[in-house]
């Protein structure tokens, strides 16, 4: 599939540095939103084509408040007609938290000594694998620190090993990766593992600030890490997810570098990044920020609500660092991926360990604790579609060949058949008996909505084979 990509006063060249600061900010700068011109952009969104930088420049400017109003009811809109009300879910598992590198805002920085570090060893990863296994999750991110230690080849042995975990009914049926910057070689051999996304975050797309945060490492080399997606692509890894972390630069800048990214991949690997994180920097052991960048909860509902008008297509994942309430409220803007049951401490997950967050033993502070079991209740009871749906990567409907799916709008028709089979395997082997009635209800619901699709009898079937013991089935 062909993009129609902009041309800037940078070229898009793979593996060179796509970023122009005094370009972005001329776009700012004489960016003159109205309400007729917000709606035209707006319009465009719905109509399911990519915003320019220019047309998102004009949303991020919008400060009045009933523009405002008009740029989240119009994200609303495009989150039902693309996504309807499907979510999908995962959740994260540090591996270790060694790490080299020195940010000033990330409590696993090198410098900070209070830092408890930690690797799992083998039969650790096995037990806290197995733990979420018996939760009911299916898709992990497996995150590493930037360490030495924690090379391409043993990211890959993890890989393989969390497949090869079973527990009961349970399997890790998606093992994505958010690991230090590799070159091309290395990540061939992590792509041979059978990765899902491969996941690094910019951090800030402002490349002084970038310096002024990063004063060590292997990260403190900003050109490496803005071009380690052209790198991972060129390896053949062909889903990545971008993301920066809000607070430590003017947020209206981080949002138009994130625009960029996906027109300089679209550019040079004609296929944009499969999801976009836009986490919003959170307390952290004895860490070092500058304040005035702090994002508020109204600003955070701002910047997603035009990232998702922005990239009609592409997946935003809403993260546990944000509290249940904005959580929530946020989920209508067009997120379409969270994790659930999050644990931050290394091992947490199947040693259960008692008493408040310990900071010295975890990247940064969480504000959503809650289990899975809890979240999925809360999805359920405000009538969304709960999904631990992999079937896209397992049929190879990835990169490019899920644009060719996706942007048309054909993939409806298997992400909602698959979500509803993925929650009836949950329902079935994990739920309460409270959460199990809601479930079924929803899918009765969805099946509803389903009445002239193709896929309608042969779902059906299927989800009965669910109630007799069948798992693992997927359009």
């Amino acid at each position: 599939m062909k993009f129609t990509v902009q041309q800037y006063s940078i070229a898009d060249l793979a593996g060179k540095p796509f970023i122009d600061p005094q370009e972005i900010e001329e776009m700012l700068a004489s960016a003159r939103p109205d309400l007729k011109r917000v709606k035209e952009i707006i319009a465009k969104s719905l109509d399911k084509q990519r915003l320019t930088l220019e047309e998102t420049a004009v949303l991020l400017n919008a400060d009045e408040p009933e523009l405002i109003e008009e740029i989240k009811a119009g994200a609303k809109a495009l989150k039902e007609k693309v996504y309807g009300k499907r979510i999908v879910l995962f959740a994260p598992l540090y591996v270790g938290n060694k790490c080299s590198n020195n940010c000033s805002y990330c409590g696993f920085r090198v410098s900070n000594s209070n830092a408890v570090r930690r690797t799992l060893e083998k039969h650790e990863l096995i037990s806290n694998v197995q733990a979420l296994e018996e939760q009911g999750q299916k898709r992990l991110v497996l995150v590493f620190g930037e360490h030495r230690d924690y090379s391409s080849q043993y990211i890959a042995d993890c890989v393989k090993e969390v497949y090869k975990i079973k527990k009961g009914n349970g399997e890790i049926r998606r093992v994505n990766i958010n690991a230090a910057p590799m070159s091309t070689a290395d990540f061939r051999t992590v792509a041979e593992a059978g990765i899902g996304t491969y996941q690094i975050f910019q951090e800030t797309y402002h490349p002084e600030m970038y310096r002024e945060y990063h004063r060590g490492g292997n990260k403190a080399d900003y050109g490496s890490r803005l071009t380690a997606f052209d790198r991972a692509m060129e390896a053949g890894i062909d889903d990545v997810g971008i993301g920066a972390l809000f607070g430590l630069y003017d947020w209206k800048f981080e949002v138009m570098g994130l625009l960029r990214h996906v027109n300089h991949l679209e550019a040079c690997f004609n296929v944009g990044p499969h999801t976009i994180s836009f986490p919003r920097l959170q307390d952290a052991s004895h860490f070092r920020v500058n304040e005035k960048y702090r994002v508020s909860d109204e600003i955070f509902k701002r910047l997603v609500a035009i990232l998702r008008l922005a990239v009609p297509y592409t997946g935003m994942i809403l993260t546990a660092r944000e509290p249940e309430h904005i959580r929530r409220e946020v989920l209508q803007f067009g997120c379409s991926q969270i994790d659930a049951g999050t644990k931050l401490e290394i091992g947490a997950y199947a040693e259960k360990p008692a008493g408040n967050q310990n900071l010295d033993k975890e990247q940064f502070l969480l504000n959503d604790n809650r289990s899975l079991g809890e979240v999925m209740d809360e999805l359920l009871e405000d009538g969304y579609l709960p999904s631990f749906c992999t079937a896209c990567y397992r049929k190879e409907r990835t990169g490019e060949h899920f644009m060719e799916f996706s942007v048309p709008g054909f993939i409806k028709h298997y992400c909602t058949p698959n979500a509803m089979l993925t929650l009836a395997e949950y329902l079935e082997d994990y739920a309460s008996p409270v959460v199990k009635e809601k479930g079924w209800k929803v899918i009765a619901g969805a099946i509803e909505d389903m009445a002239n699709d193709k896929t309608l009898k042969s779902l059906q079937e299927r989800l009965e084979l669910m109630k007799q013991g069948k798992r693992d089935l997927y359009f």
